[in-house]
């Protein structure tokens, strides 16, 4: 049976784990087996389809509007704590640690591992199986390091990751914290 509620529905007997305090769009779709940890924001139109393997969005992560992530069978998705991921980014069974931010449009492919405090730029392509360091940043297609992310960039997405956490608790009707 599948017990679909709106957009949210279990695939295969699973259902999506919403913790505590997740702000999720009303247009937002989630598929099977994904976790969503404590403070964490799912944004209009974004897609979270784990009908292979698990999706898990770590704590006060944000998925922006239209990104599209889906872990293929052998390929789960862990998105980090406080990690990033923006408008039309696309993350196919990869894997992006804490305090990441992936660009509006990037692609990210299976495998692929993008290391904790990170930048992906706007419309870059990670090839399967990529490593990325730490604190890289990264452009092109195919994406490569081009530096290391400076201390006011670091900054600067920890600041937008507190701006998307205090919004998404306006949008939930709450006070920011």
């Amino acid at each position: 049976m599948n017990n679909n509620n709106g957009f949210i529905s279990d695939f295969g007997g699973i259902r999506p784990q919403i913790g505590e305090g997740v702000y999720v769009d009303i247009s937002v779709r989630i598929i099977g087996n994904v976790v969503l940890d404590e403070g964490s924001s799912v944004w209009p139109m974004a897609v979270l389809r784990a009908d292979g393997a698990q999706i898990h969005i770590g704590r006060h992560a944000a998925i922006l509007d239209f990104a599209f992530i889906e872990s293929p069978e052998g390929f789960p998705v862990n998105i980090g704590e406080e990690a990033l991921i923006s408008h039309g980014a696309m993350v196919h069974g990869a894997l992006i640690e804490s305090r990441c931010l992936v660009g509006i449009g990037a692609i990210i492919l299976d495998g692929a591992v993008i290391s904790s405090g990170s930048i992906i730029g706007a419309g870059s392509f990670i090839a399967a199986g990529a490593h990325i360091p730490p604190n890289s940043l990264v452009m092109g297609t195919p994406g490569r390091v081009v530096r290391e992310v400076k201390p006011g960039e670091r900054e600067n997405l920890i600041q937008q990751i507190r701006t998307i956490y205090n919004k998404s608790r306006r949008y939930m009707g709450l006070d920011s914290l």
